[in-house]
C-alpha cells in the first residue's frame, strides 16, 4: 500500500519551488533548511519521482514536479478554503445590494450565491437598475451597498475596476457598414446623450436610433440580431458580437470606473462581509 501524500509535504513543496532555493523556502516558512530538506526528500519517496533538480544556484522543477505544480496549488487552495469556511463565523442581518445589470448576470451571481450558502441567516437583497436609482436609493437609506459606474474620479467609494463602454456589433452581421448607421439606446438616460452618442457626434458619423430600452439585455439582443450597433461594457460583449475598434471608426466611449459605495448609515459584519464577496469577485477581472 502506498503512503499517503500530506499536506504538509505539498506547502513545503510549494516553499521551494516558488523559492527556487531550499535556504530561501526555509527562511519563508520558519523552518531549518536540514527540515525542509528532509521534506523534499520524503516527498519524493512518496511519489517515487524526484520532483526538483538540483544546481549550484539553487534547484529547479522537473517535468514530474511542473506536473505536481499545478495539482498542489490546487490542493492546498482548496484546503485553506475549507478551513477558513470552517472557522468563518455565521453572519446574521439584512443585507441590501444594488447592482448594474451588466454584472448581475456575469462576475456576481456565483459570489452571492456562495455568501448566501456560507451565510443563510443573512437576508440578502438584491436591486438590479442604472447608476443614479442606486445612488438615489442610497441617498434615500434602501440600500447598504451599491455597485455603480461613475465616469469620473469618484470622490467617494472604492473602484472595483475600470471596464470602458465600447460599441458593440453582430459578429455575423454589417450593420455598422449602414449609413447611417443604426444604434441602440438606453430609452431614457443622459448618459446615452451625453457620451454613446456624443462619441459618434464628435466623429461625424451618421447615425440614427433603431432601438431602445431600459435594458442592458436589451442592447445585447439588438446587437446579437444586427439590428443595431450598441454601447455595452467590455467585459460584458455577449457571444456573437465583438467590439468596434477605432480603425473602423468608432472610439471607446468612455472609461467607467466600476465603483462599489456604501451607505455611511449602515454598519455590520453581514455588510462587511458582503462588501468583501463583492470586491474578491471582481479581483481577476481588474
Amino acid at each position: 500500500m502506498n503512503p499517503p501524500l500530506d499536506s504538509d509535504l505539498l506547502r513545503t513543496f510549494l516553499a521551494v519551488a516558488t523559492a527556487g532555493n531550499v535556504t530561501r523556502a526555509a527562511e519563508r516558512i520558519g523552518r531549518t533548511q536540514s527540515a525542509v530538506s528532509v521534506q523534499i526528500k520524503r516527498l519524493e519517496e512518496v511519489l517515487g519521482e524526484s520532483v526538483f533538480a538540483r544546481g549550484s544556484r539553487g534547484v529547479a522543477l522537473t517535468a514530474q514536479g511542473e506536473a505536481l505544480l499545478v495539482n498542489a496549488q490546487r490542493i492546498v487552495a482548496l484546503l485553506d478554503e475549507t478551513m477558513a469556511t470552517i472557522r468563518a463565523k455565521p453572519l446574521g442581518g439584512p443585507v441590501r445590494i444594488g447592482l448594474p445589470e451588466e454584472y448581475g448576470y456575469t462576475i456576481l451571481p456565483r459570489a452571492l450565491a456562495a455568501f448566501a450558502s456560507q451565510h443563510p441567516q443573512v437576508e440578502v437583497t438584491v436591486k438590479c437598475g442604472y447608476s443614479a436609482q442606486q445612488l438615489a436609493a442610497l441617498d434615500a437609506d434602501e440600500l447598504d451597498l451599491a455597485v455603480i459606474f461613475n465616469w469620473e474620479p469618484p470622490a467617494t467609494g472604492e473602484v472595483l475596476f475600470v471596464d470602458p463602454t465600447v460599441w458593440v456589433t453582430s459578429e455575423v452581421h454589417c450593420v455598422h457598414e449602414i449609413t447611417p448607421v443604426p444604434i441602440a439606446i438606453y430609452e431614457r438616460s443622459d448618459w446615452c446623450r451625453k457620451f454613446a452618442m456624443g462619441s459618434l457626434e464628435r466623429n461625424r458619423i451618421d447615425y440614427r436610433v433603431a432601438y431602445s430600452c431600459d435594458t442592458g439585455g436589451g442592447l445585447k439582443i439588438a446587437a446579437v440580431s444586427g439590428l443595431a450597433i450598441a454601447p455595452l461594457a467590455r467585459s460584458n460583449i455577449p457571444p456573437g458580437c465583438r467590439e468596434l475598434t477605432e480603425a473602423e471608426g468608432f472610439p471607446v466611449i468612455d472609461s467607467s470606473n466600476v465603483v462599489l459605495r456604501r451607505n455611511p448609515r449602515m454598519m455590520s459584519p453581514a455588510i462587511d462581509g458582503m462588501a468583501k464577496v463583492i470586491r474578491d469577485a471582481f479581483q481577476p477581472t481588474g
